[in-house]
């Protein structure tokens, strides 16, 4: 069940979190990795959490070679198409192939009212969270086209994008756009036996959730909400009896999409949310 055994997948946002598990799962059933982050801390994002580091995609990288899987790592920006294209040249010079594309990586924002964002918070969010995955997206259909063989492409979405939360929408607006993406690329590639879908996660227990700027978007009527009146608030979201998803949770449903048990799913939006949307 859902191997990729012997294909190659290009997971972005690698180092840790969610990134660093798909990059696992894909892995332990069978794929061989190309691992990519930025890998470095930008205090001029404004971010309420440092970003990954080096050290933890090296980590990512140790994992996946526990699992007798073949990993590359690149150090890049999904902001920069020419590293972008680079990384994914070199992996596919590597492994001889390109099967599987994870467009993970993404930043959280701070609870801001719409009118108040400022242009270059709205900015730097749809650059990194829609365009960085188009210019991912960009950078490796030729490889996937070229094979011949299909293919899958994975794009992280949110439930940001399917359910409304107040106080973030230049995330939520990003979110929304990579649906159109997908959408758009499940038709224009669906010639090609190239599936394009998406992945819609509740609130995933990673340092990107677990800080206090999040916390403060779930508890606004808190000074200082800490982690508990959080966990709480998200509790209360979801009809299942649970306050987070975990990394693997997200990982299980992006291997089955990558895998060729999916084979007839293509242009889908896949809320994994505990049950958000009956709620």
């Amino acid at each position: 069940m859902n191997s990729v055994e012997g294909k190659v997948a290009f997971v972005t946002g690698a180092a840790r979190g969610q990134g660093r598990s798909h990059a696992i799962e894909l892995a332990r059933a069978g794929a061989d990795i190309i691992a990519l982050d930025i890998a470095h801390d930008e205090p001029g994002l404004g971010l309420g959490y440092p970003l990954g580091s080096a050290e933890e995609l090296a980590q990512t990288a140790k994992e996946v070679e526990a699992l007798d899987r073949r990993v590359l790592t690149f150090e890049a920006d999904v902001r920069d198409s020419d590293a972008l294209a680079a990384a994914v040249q070199a992996g596919v010079d590597e492994f001889g192939r390109l099967d599987i594309v994870v467009g993970n990586a993404g930043i959280a924002t701070s609870s801001v009212p719409a009118h108040e964002i400022t242009d270059e918070r709205w900015a730097q969010m749809l650059d990194i969270n829609l365009t960085g995955v188009w210019k991912t997206c960009r950078a490796a259909i030729p490889h996937l086209i070229a094979g011949g063989r299909g293919g899958s492409i994975v794009l992280t979405s949110s439930m940001a994008a399917l359910h409304v939360y107040p106080g973030i929408a230049a995330y939520s607006a990003a979110k929304h756009g990579v649906i159109g993406i997908m959408k758009t690329m499940a038709s224009e590639l669906a010639q090609h036996s190239i599936r394009v879908n998406s992945v819609h996660p509740t609130q995933v227990n990673t340092p990107m959730v677990q800080n206090d700027e999040t916390y403060r978007i779930f508890r606004p009527d808190l000074e200082k909400p800490g982690r508990a009146d959080f966990e709480e608030a998200s509790a209360s979201l979801h009809a299942l009896p649970v306050a987070l998803a975990e990394p693997l949770d997200i990982s299980k449903a992006v291997v089955f999409l990558a895998s060729d048990d999916a084979r007839l799913i293509t242009g889908v939006t896949l809320p994994i949310d505990a049950g958000i949307s009956v709620k």
